[in-house]
């Protein structure tokens, strides 16, 4: 057994957890910004199903030609700009999925690359500080599916959106908020609880 491909690998976990942990972080800030966004389109597409309705003609509001697409323009421009924005969180959201990814694959690299240097024992070995080294690559891995999907479902959502189709931009907040996956936070949440001890250990 290397003493120093252990110490390497050790030190790679670590910075790995930790930056899953600044990740996490980062991700559900830009989930909660998402939530007024989505809001905003709830309330928007409302107010298009009402001037939908509403027969300007037969109101005072007849003099005023082409008042009803004028306010169908304007809001169709207010929609556009919260999808502008959302596809913008949506950006970050992929930041995040690839800080992840390139961590957890950098991990592998290293292991992969001292395998033959690793036996079985060392790989499985806990202690009162430490997780097994084969434990934490399996938890890095069920972090990275987490946000590979989670990322996945979300662009989905946004990327099946017309501006002239209500129907589905009226579906997109509930859809949205159907993506989260509270057992898939509580589970990277009791990751980074385990390796705590470990994040901290010189």
């Amino acid at each position: 057994m290397s003493k120093s491909a252990i110490l390497s690998l050790d030190q790679v976990l670590k910075k790995c957890f930790q930056n899953l942990e600044n990740n996490q972080k980062v991700w559900k800030s830009v989930l909660d910004e998402c939530a007024p966004l989505m809001g905003s389109l709830g309330n928007l597409v409302e107010q298009l199903r009402a001037v939908e309705k509403v027969k300007l003609s037969k109101t005072p509001l007849h003099t005023f030609p082409d008042l009803q697409e004028r306010i169908q323009f304007k809001l169709l421009q207010e929609v556009d700009m919260v999808l502008v924005k959302l596809a913008d969180k949506l950006c970050s959201l992929q930041q995040v999925r690839d800080a992840v990814c390139n961590q957890v694959s950098g991990a592998f690299q290293l292991y992969e690359q001292n395998i033959d240097t690793l036996d079985l024992v060392t790989c499985t070995q806990r202690t009162a500080v430490s997780p097994s080294v084969a434990d934490m690559l399996e938890w890095l891995k069920d972090a990275e599916r987490y946000y590979r999907q989670q990322f996945l479902r979300r662009k989905n959502v946004l990327q099946t959106l017309r501006l002239d189709d209500l129907s589905l931009l009226e579906a997109v907040p509930k859809r949205w908020e159907s993506q989260e996956s509270h057992s898939g936070e509580e589970h990277l949440s009791e990751t980074l609880s385990m390796v705590s001890f470990f994040m901290e250990s010189q």
